[in-house]
């Protein structure tokens, strides 16, 4: 019996290494809640003194008749759930790679887990492990983090959220959750607004912040205390949930909004010529043209035909671009989101934004000869030619011409639509700027992620710092209430006081740089530009 149990032992360790996880405790010492419709039983991990919770189902499984349908209440089963696996990503597909945008003209041309229409899960993480539940106002800080992935990709099985429990010594409970990608969760068309629910994706979001108000209180978090992170696609989910209902959701879902990395491709209107142009190649795709109900069609359609599609369409888009990306619903999104923010109008009462310093050149065929005004008019399909041109001269002094590609990419859709953002909020909003070389887009992710890729520098006194700004924010809607006595970051003046941000970046020898600067004003006349013009962008 002892060699039997000794064996157990050394397989279970083996396993935990090959998922590169952390040892927990038996799963009869694990605390277990209950959430009315199921009761889940986690999983401690004594690395780093949390217990976790994967795989928490928090609606309906979307498919038959619930394919581009709103998200319903998940059903009611009995006995105890093991919540210690993590839970099917959602169908994935990747970014365009096409020289040229097929929309210019009216013609078309993480960790190895299991891929399902059945992936409406979400991952609760807690500090300690014990769970006890409290009554509202009185528990802990919560993040909700949403995945990024220009939602076509991503998974909450990517993420480790007992890294945000330990960045912030142990004050959050931690929320990761998923939703519906690609043409999953962002169909548009009118047969989907007559037959459907437009923007699937964001109403799963949506739908968990919701689940997150009724039941984070069983896990010890305080739902008054919610705040809203994402990168990229998920900072963009955040922008989305930021302006939904035209920046008025009753009952609010968060107090505190946290974006690295805000992402704004064309959001149009979801009738609008690109959109039916985008359901015709669906219905085209699928046999379901004949039909007198297209939209019906496509639910009886075979899954693993519109994921193939699902791929085909993203990757014959313009190089760098998500084509299956949130549109003007007029329900949940009622216009574009620079107009509500232009407004002042926005959910949550404090913002925290931080940009990387290169954001467009991942995503930018570095070998392009396009000039910058025929870069944009691919990059926009709806800007007048005469729009494209005003850009030349705010661009073409600016290096090569995948140099100047890849600023107008980055600041129109990720950098721009942030300094949107922190107008919005006024006095209440700070931005940082990260710029580790080569400072690409994600390249800050391990710094408060550490299990998403190496610290470059493994300088304590950096990631501190920069970590540290997120989870004051989180739990005292400050990024300067420090609670940790190794931050070196100095007093981070809102961004409304004189454009001021905080770098982050180090010396040459590897020493951390952490300190104020303003915004570029080249940058600022730029973003005017970009505004200007997003009715055309649509954004």
């Amino acid at each position: 019996m002892l060699l039997q149990t000794g064996l157990m032992v050394v397989l279970q360790s083996l396993l935990c290494l090959q998922a590169f996880c952390s040892p927990v405790s038996a799963a009869a010492s694990a605390p277990i809640v209950n959430l009315g419709y199921a009761q889940y039983q986690g999983a401690i991990d004594a690395t780093s003194n949390t217990t976790s919770f994967l795989g928490i189902r928090f609606a309906s499984p979307p498919v038959g008749n619930l394919r581009w349908a709103a998200p319903q209440a998940p059903p009611t089963v009995s006995g105890i759930q093991q919540a210690t696996e993590q839970p099917n990503q959602c169908y994935q597909a990747s970014n365009g790679n096409a020289p040229a945008s097929p929309w210019r003209g009216t013609h078309l041309s993480k960790r190895d887990v299991s891929t399902s229409e059945d992936c409406l899960f979400l991952n609760v993480y807690t500090p300690g492990d014990t769970v006890t539940p409290v009554s509202s106002g009185s528990g802990l800080p919560v993040i909700v983090f949403i995945h990024g992935g220009g939602y076509i990709s991503g998974a909450a099985s990517q993420w480790e959220g007992s890294d945000l429990i330990v960045d912030s010594n142990h004050g959050v409970v931690v929320v990761l959750i998923q939703y519906r990608l690609g043409l999953f969760g962002f169909l548009p068309g009118e047969a989907v607004k007559k037959g459907g629910a437009l923007n699937a994706g964001l109403l799963d979001q949506n739908y968990a912040l919701q689940w997150v108000q009724s039941h984070i209180n069983t896990f010890g978090g305080d739902p008054t205390k919610v705040t809203i992170w994402g990168e990229s696609a998920g900072a963009g989910s955040v922008l989305q949930h930021v302006v939904a209902h035209g920046g008025n959701t009753q009952p609010p879902l968060f107090r505190a909004a946290m974006t690295s990395s805000t992402f704004l491709p064309s959001q149009y209107q979801y009738n609008d010529r690109i959109p039916e142009l985008l359901y015709g190649e669906v219905v085209n795709g699928t046999n379901c043209g004949p039909s007198s109900d297209t939209l019906s069609c496509l639910r009886d359609a075979d899954v693993n035909t519109l994921a193939s599609l699902d791929a085909t369409i993203n990757e014959s888009g313009f190089y760098g671009v998500y084509t299956f990306v949130p549109v003007i619903d007029g329900t949940f999104i009622v216009e574009r989101p620079t107009v509500t923010l232009a407004k002042g109008r926005h959910n949550g009462e404090a913002l925290l934004s931080v940009t990387n310093e290169f954001e467009g050149t991942v995503f930018v065929d570095q070998k392009t000869t396009l000039d910058i005004s025929q870069y944009v008019t691919q990059l926009f399909p709806n800007l007048e030619l005469w729009q494209a041109a005003l850009a030349t001269p705010l661009y073409d002094h600016l290096g090569t011409a995948a140099q100047q590609a890849s600023l107008a990419m980055g600041e129109s859709i990720f950098v721009c639509p942030t300094y949107y953002l922190l107008e919005a909020f006024g006095s209440k909003a700070w931005k940082g700027e990260f710029a580790i070389p080569p400072a690409y887009h994600a390249n800050d992710i391990p710094y408060y992620f550490p299990g998403n890729g190496p610290q470059t520098p493994e300088n304590a006194e950096f990631i501190t710092a920069f970590s540290n700004g997120f989870m004051a924010l989180t739990m005292s809607m400050d990024p300067n209430a420090k609670y940790n006595s190794s931050d070196i970051t100095p007093t981070w003046k809102s961004w409304n006081q004189g454009h001021t941000e905080m770098l982050f970046n180090k010396t040459a020898a590897g020493a951390p740089v952490v300190e104020p600067f303003s915004s570029d004003n080249a940058l600022l006349e730029r973003c005017l530009y970009w505004r200007s013009v997003s009715a055309w962008s649509a954004q």
